[in-house]
């Protein structure tokens, strides 16, 4: 008989702190597989959230929200969870394409995310 392994499980957390969260549901718009803690934009034209982006010109470039748990779109949009206020662990973020760390804690700051 082998000897039994032991590992140690940590959960993946995004949560930095006692600032006071306020969640709310969220379309996520299709066609994306986002992990929680994806920073996100909000298109303009039809309110659905998709990873924030620099180069888009959609409304999305802008990081208005976190999201609080993984996602996949590929199959059409769904409802998710997202953060509106809080702190949150800059190394538990995804970024998406040119948007850095710095950028996302300056846009999320007047919205009372919090960046540590």
């Amino acid at each position: 008989m082998s000897n039994p392994k032991s590992e140690t499980y940590v959960p993946r957390q995004i949560s930095a702190g006692d600032f006071p969260v306020v969640m709310d549901t969220g379309v996520i718009a299709a066609g994306q597989t986002l992990h929680a803690g994806a920073v996100l934009g909000q298109v303009t034209a039809s309110t659905e959230y998709m990873l924030c982006k620099v180069a888009a010109e959609d409304g999305s470039e802008d990081p208005v929200a976190i999201l609080d748990q993984d996602v996949d779109t590929t199959g059409g949009a769904k409802s998710a969870p997202v953060r509106l206020t809080g702190q949150v662990l800059g190394s538990q973020l995804t970024l998406g394409e040119g948007l850095t760390l710095a950028a996302a804690k300056a846009a999320l700051r007047p919205l009372s995310i919090f960046i540590r």
